[in-house]
């Protein structure tokens, strides 16, 4: 990728006149990141942003400038384990700071609008993880200021990082090149089993004003995300059921630890999410999908899998073998046809410029670095990121849909397609 034009608007004017901090590259002028939230995805994304500038030659340098958390000991701490500047415990006042460029959403889903509103308010470049809202309204507002802010010369992102594993960047490429042909089937797990155990304490993910709802936004917003994105296609309708299988559980009784936390003694709350959901779905192509998003699939970790059939090959992606992608060519002779295995570890792979020699693997991790680089450049060079909110609000929408079919007992719901997503 050729080095882009700088952008304009808020953050560029901040980026063109900002002092470069210690460590940026003389070669490029610095974007200044202030993150709110410091816990399992602030690691992720300070991974990332602090990763990106030294395995990509990028057009602006991303600076760590202030990292903001509730608990003022541990912010601190936080801030210098993962090399953050300054730390701040109201988020307002990390989004008026001078030196914070673009603003990095790491928080429950419940407070995602209101801070993202604000810094698109003040000027700021927004990161929002997935997903985008706890409700189709919140994401519809915040998709409605990004479009506003983009006049301004503002990008807002959303982080579905499975979209930046560089087998399932293939995949994409594969499929938009025609490779599998009309596409009949899309089939798409993610399972996990941290709340087996019925005595795991309610965390903050258990809770529905706090989460939005449970393994359905947690889990399925990543594999409808995935899904859309490789085929090129959004989903038309769904039809769907979900469960909660354990409706009460101990308290927690101190802070998370990345899934989890320590239970309080003898005290319980109500479990307000789904632990499940199952749900099939219809593109506008006539291709069939079946989606399945748990916490309860016993002995399994983190096991995203899809698979993609169409009338020319199919393809299929395991997270737990991120380095690998599985391809079946129908048009070879049946004598010797049949799915291989292609090690996605060359340079002419996706963002394997930036690695190591062939061969030698990525993890999770390296998907967070993935997306600070697209960022920047989305930065850069003044244009729409993708996933964009509007994309975020798509995938909301799927999601209210499947809640409104479970409710109905599987009724089929279609989901609306509007303009500009909003």
């Amino acid at each position: 990728m050729g080095q882009p034009q700088q952008p304009e608007g808020a953050g560029a004017e901040a980026a063109a006149t900002g002092t470069v901090a210690t460590g940026a590259s003389a070669r490029t002028r610095p974007l200044r990141i202030g993150m709110v939230g410091y816990a399992f995805m602030g690691a992720a994304h300070s991974q990332g942003w602090r990763t990106a500038g030294r395995a990509f030659d990028l057009p602006l340098t991303p600076v760590l400038a202030a990292i903001c958390g509730r608990d003022a000991d541990a912010v601190r701490a936080a801030a210098d384990r993962h090399g953050w500047a300054a730390a701040e415990t109201d988020w307002r006042a990390l989004i008026e700071r001078d030196d914070v460029d673009l603003v990095d959403i790491c928080t429950p889903g419940d407070s995602h609008a209101e801070i993202a509103l604000a810094a698109l308010a003040a000027g700021k470049h927004v990161l929002c993880e997935k997903p985008l809202a706890n409700t189709v309204a919140e994401a519809e507002a915040m998709t409605r200021a990004a479009e506003e802010a983009a006049a301004r010369g503002q990008v807002a992102m959303v982080g579905f990082n499975y979209r930046r594993v560089p087998a399932t960047a293939l995949a994409r490429r594969m499929i938009s090149e025609g490779r599998l042909g009309r596409l009949r089937h899309v089939r798409v797990v993610y399972l996990q089993d941290w709340l087996v155990d019925p005595q795991a304490p309610l965390t903050w993910r258990l809770r529905k004003d706090q989460a939005g709802s449970g393994a359905l936004g947690d889990l399925g917003a990543h594999i409808v995300d995935l899904a859309q994105h490789l085929t090129g296609e959004r989903l038309a309708g769904v039809s769907a059921l979900t469960e909660t299988f354990v409706r009460e559980r101990p308290l927690p009784g101190g802070a998370a630890q990345g899934l989890s936390a320590a239970a309080a003694d003898g005290t319980t709350g109500e479990v307000t999410v789904d632990d499940a959901a199952v749900f099939t779905g219809r593109f506008p192509s006539g291709a069939l999908a079946t989606f399945e998003a748990t916490r309860y699939a016993t002995g399994r970790k983190n096991a995203l899998r899809i698979e993609i059939n169409g009338e020319r090959g199919s393809l299929a992606f395991d997270l737990e073998r991120l380095n690998e992608l599985e391809y079946h060519d129908a048009t070879e002779p049946g004598e010797h046809a049949g799915f291989r295995r292609i090690l996605v570890t060359e340079p002419e792979h996706p963002y394997l410029e930036g690695w190591w020699p062939p061969g030698h693997g990525l993890g999770y991790e390296h998907t967070f670095v993935h997306q600070a680089r697209d960022l920047v450049h989305a930065v850069a060079e003044g244009r729409r990121p993708e996933p964009s909110f509007a994309d975020g609000l798509q995938v909301q929408r799927v999601l209210a849909a499947v809640e409104e079919s479970a409710e109905k007992n599987s009724v089929y719901t279609p989901i609306a397609v509007t303009p500009n997503g909003v």
